[in-house]
């Protein structure tokens, strides 16, 4: 048995003209070690999972190993979730069946607990799917049943955790029955926020949300919005706003989630639209209309990105397409926030065939990806199972945070993932010493330290110092000011925690003057147009306002 999933704009399955590709761009010369791998074929084993989908996303759990999802395939054909060393040995860790959910599209997301989350397209108590939680041990435990009703139903992307310990997610829907956006305690009580509604009823948020550093979730849709192709929208304490509607010329019809770079602006794919009709990378400020960051060329060329991008520790995007190469059977490529494309490897059936998910770079440097089809085993209507393959771009380890956007208050335990941490001698938050645990050779915890600034977190262990992939955001707190009230030009001393890197201060919202005495002192003076209210102040580590009212005295 083969379940797909039904596709609508953009999902197009017509066969291209195979050709050998002429392509566009020079392709960049490199001196890192770029080397290609199949690691894992998943039609070589009957009882193995078969053709990974869109969404999939692949997670590494605290042990160092990858775990995702197949949509066919395992004891009961199915669907499966698996494990992958980055050596390339597979497991099966369980099987899916109908009364436990069925098709898990959506791939996995790992929480702090060290469990996964998910979701299956189908199955459950009413047939609709479910979201689950599974031990790396391959203990899976149903956590809802969607009904069909006004929570929605067919999850087809992962729930992803909030900054308030909660999981979020979307239901992708149907035609006659709008997808939705909801909230999951860990407990497993369900809380509907958001139905979708576009010009056919259902707008498909077919990817995962991801949480931005300005607190908000972000995600997209298939279709729908005021031109059917799609939308870019943002979620602020669960109220769902449109920040741009998909028109063609700006892409249509986004499949893959969108992330954040290292520069603050979202980036994503449309699997369409676009100058040549095949897509594009598109780049786009914290809730702003995105502008086209590259037209994928299609035709004999590149086709129809369905995975999203990766931003690798080189400040490099990667992605791949769905078709396009030189034998039309997709393609890897690179790109730098300017735009500046580098084609780096074609698909060819036997090393894979049709990449949906979105790549993944694994601590140890290396990113790692899954084809749907391809493979040299048949038993999936002779076009092969899949394939979960490496891209080796000689990138160094390095750390990472459990939840991807980190940051957090002084004190707070922090989960890290890595390799070689047997015999770490310290870690440090921007150069603050911390106090750690060490757990296993691939994972530990710290607590941020009094005096840490936001900045990468180092690992010093006895192969090296490993860094963190992306800055750990240290969140200021306001603990008390003085006085309570005064006039313009009075002023006010405020004490709270992690104040040295602090960029900005306002009362009732209006900017103020201030003077940063230490770690745990500001000064600042109240401003001319003060109103009574508030005091905020801003850091690079996000924005803390106090608990109190200041009142300004005329």
């Amino acid at each position: 048995m083969t379940f797909t999933r039904f596709h609508f704009t953009g999902r197009r399955m017509a066969t291209l003209a195979i050709a050998v590709l002429a392509m566009i761009l020079a392709a960049a010369t490199t001196a890192q070690a770029q080397t290609f791998s199949v690691l894992y074929d998943f039609g070589t084993n009957g009882t193995a999972g078969a053709n990974p989908s869109n969404p999939g996303i692949l997670a590494q759990g605290r042990d160092g190993n990858m775990y995702g999802t197949t949509v066919n395939g395992g004891t009961n054909g199915v669907g499966t979730v698996f494990q992958i060393t980055p050596a390339g040995t597979s497991t099966v860790i369980y099987s899916f069946n109908e009364a436990q959910g069925f098709a898990p599209y959506a791939g996995l997301t790992l929480g702090t607990d060290g469990n996964f989350y998910g979701a299956t397209l189908y199955g459950g108590t009413s047939g609709f799917g479910t979201l689950f939680q599974i031990t790396s041990s391959g203990k899976l435990t149903v956590l809802y049943n969607f009904t069909g009703g006004t929570d929605g139903l067919y999850p087809s992307a992962p729930p992803v955790l909030g900054t308030d310990g909660n999981w979020y997610g979307t239901s992708q829907g149907d035609f006659a029955t709008p997808g939705t956006l909801y909230q999951l305690t860990p407990a497993g009580r369900f809380k509907l926020l958001y139905t979708f509604v576009g010009p056919q009823i259902n707008a498909f948020p077919i990817a995962p949300l991801f949480l931005a550093t300005d607190g908000n979730f972000y995600g997209t849709t298939e279709i729908g919005g005021t031109n059917n192709a799609g939308t870019l929208f943002k979620v602020t304490a669960g109220v769902l706003k449109v920040v741009f509607n998909f028109d063609g010329t700006h892409g249509t019809s986004p499949l893959a989630p969108v992330i954040q770079g290292t520069d603050g602006n979202l980036y994503g794919t449309t699997s369409g639209g676009g100058s040549m009709g095949a897509g594009i990378v598109f780049k786009s400020p914290l809730g702003a209309k995105p502008t086209v960051l590259y037209n994928v060329p299609g035709g004999t060329g590149p086709y129809a990105p369905y995975g999203g991008l990766v931003q690798a520790t080189d400040g490099k995007f990667y992605g791949t397409t769905y078709q396009g190469g030189a034998v039309n059977d997709g393609d890897i490529f690179s790109i730098t926030s300017k735009g500046q494309v580098t084609p780096l490897f074609d698909f060819d059936g036997t090393t894979g065939f049709r990449p949906e998910v979105t790549l993944f770079q694994n601590t140890n440097g290396i990113l790692y990806g899954d084809t749907v089809e391809g493979g040299t085993g048949t038993p999936c209507q002779n076009v092969g199972c899949g394939v979960l393959f490496s891209w080796n771009q000689g990138l160094k380890p390095f750390v990472s945070f459990v939840v991807p956007t980190g940051s957090g208050k002084i004190g707070k335990t922090v989960e890290i993932l890595g390799q070689g941490f047997t015999g770490t001698t310290g870690v440090s938050f921007d150069g603050v010493a911390a106090t750690f645990t060490f757990v296993s050779d691939t994972y530990l915890t710290a607590a941020v330290p009094a005096g840490a600034k936001t900045g990468s977190v180092t690992v010093s262990t006895p192969g090296g110092i490993l860094t963190s992939n992306i800055s750990f955001r240290v969140t200021p707190v306001i603990l008390r000011f003085s006085p309570s009230s005064g006039k313009v030009a009075t002023s006010v001393t405020i004490t709270g925690q992690s104040l040295t890197q602090t960029t900005k201060v306002a009362f009732g919202g209006k900017a103020a003057t201030f003077v940063v005495n230490s770690d745990t002192q500001v000064t600042a003076t109240v401003p001319t147009g003060a109103k009574t209210g508030t005091i905020s102040i801003t850091t690079k580590g996000g924005t803390a306002t106090g608990s109190g009212v200041f009142t300004v005295l005329q």
